[in-house]
């Protein structure tokens, strides 16, 4: 199976309308899958559900010159019905971001997930495990809805896994089987949201033969990877 795209356009040509897509990414060096973001905001696809720490905070997640490219401008494209985070908003009151505006306009859905829960809803997802109990939101909005019960005296709720159609991943470097090197931060989220998708697609700055890189350091393995596109 050759995983090599050409270019980030055939990457993501098939990727439909409401369909849901992971993008990692995190404040520091790591950097963010931005070349297949802008790709997906010429493509047009609409009423897209976005699973990410962020919803597209301008800064976050780039490396050294990198222009500040988040799934933001697709937020601004009118392309997102729902964003799936735990820090959707600007860090300044002053300066919202576009979800903040269409969020109190009303032409926006979100779904807060506290930090830890997002990573591990994302790993169950991968795994196979359709829900767990957790004691972080108990007693907040974060718990309405939800089931809850008391195990060895302590209130948890359940939380859900999540999956998606398409995850978005920047890599530090791949070999042609798709197995995946990151750098920095970059490793919060990368390596679960691979496995808890359909389809993940791999933006790497760099592309080696098997066996160049050591299997001691793969951090995600080449079967979660089925697209990689070169930097």
């Amino acid at each position: 199976m050759n995983k090599l795209f050409r270019s980030f356009t055939d990457a993501i040509a098939d990727i439909p309308d409401n369909a849901t897509i992971m993008m990692d990414g995190f404040g520091g060096p790591g950097g963010m899958p931005q070349q297949l973001i802008l790709a997906l905001r010429e493509h047009g696809a609409q009423k897209l559900t976005i699973i990410s720490n962020t919803a597209g905070l301008p800064g976050f997640g780039t490396i050294g010159g990198d222009l500040a490219i988040t799934h933001n401008v697709l937020i601004e494209n009118g392309q997102v019905q729902k964003v799936i985070a735990s820090f959707p908003v600007s860090p300044s009151p002053s300066r919202p971001n576009a979800f903040e505006q269409l969020y109190r306009e009303g032409s926006i859905e979100l779904e807060l997930v506290p930090q830890g829960t997002l990573a591990e809803r994302i790993r169950s997802g991968g795994a196979g495990i359709p829900a767990f109990y957790t004691p972080t939101g108990v007693g907040t909005p974060v718990a309405l809805g939800k089931e809850s019960r008391f195990i060895q005296g302590r209130e948890y709720i359940l939380e859900s896994a999540l999956t998606a159609d398409y995850a978005f991943i920047r890599a530090k470097k791949a070999d042609t089987l798709g197995n995946l090197v990151y750098t920095g931060t970059s490793r919060n989220f990368n390596a679960d949201m691979a496995m808890a998708a359909e389809v993940t697609i791999a933006e790497v700055d760099e592309i080696v033969e098997i066996g160049d890189i050591d299997a001691e350091i793969v951090m995600t393995p080449g079967i979660f990877v089925q697209r990689i596109v070169k930097r």
